[in-house]
């Protein structure tokens, strides 16, 4: 069982940075966040392969975010930076324990993930 829990989110001018904070209370391999403005639906923004440190972005937030891992911590950042006011949504941390070859291309799958934390919400202003 992985417990997560995300800080960081806030209102934040456009152009602006912010950076999201997930802890995890056990290992997890494949650590995400996605995304879910007011009535859409979640979607895929970055993860990361822990042990290979690999990392993947959504089109839409590539060369802006930035996902990374402390391992000392055992804590997944996402950081954010020239915002836009589209970025406005509720963001969840998840996590899945393995990462395998077989299901490597998963990782923007909401139902790869087997746990999730409750959500902060970042709002950027124009």
């Amino acid at each position: 069982q992985v417990q997560l829990v995300e800080s960081g989110g806030g209102l934040v001018q456009a152009g602006g940075s912010l950076r999201l904070s997930c802890a995890a209370s056990g290992r997890a391999n494949a650590m995400g966040w996605f995304r879910q403005a007011p009535g859409k639906e979640r979607v895929f923004v970055a993860a990361i392969n822990w042990s290979s440190g690999r990392t993947y972005y959504a089109d839409s937030v590539k060369d802006r975010f930035a996902i990374s891992r402390d391992n000392a911590k055992n804590t997944v950042y996402l950081q954010m930076n020239s915002l836009k006011p589209e970025d406005t949504a509720v963001y969840y941390c998840a996590a899945r324990e393995t990462w395998t070859s077989s299901t490597s291309g998963y990782y923007w799958r909401t139902d790869w993930y087997d746990y999730w934390g409750q959500g902060t919400q970042v709002t950027v202003s124009s």
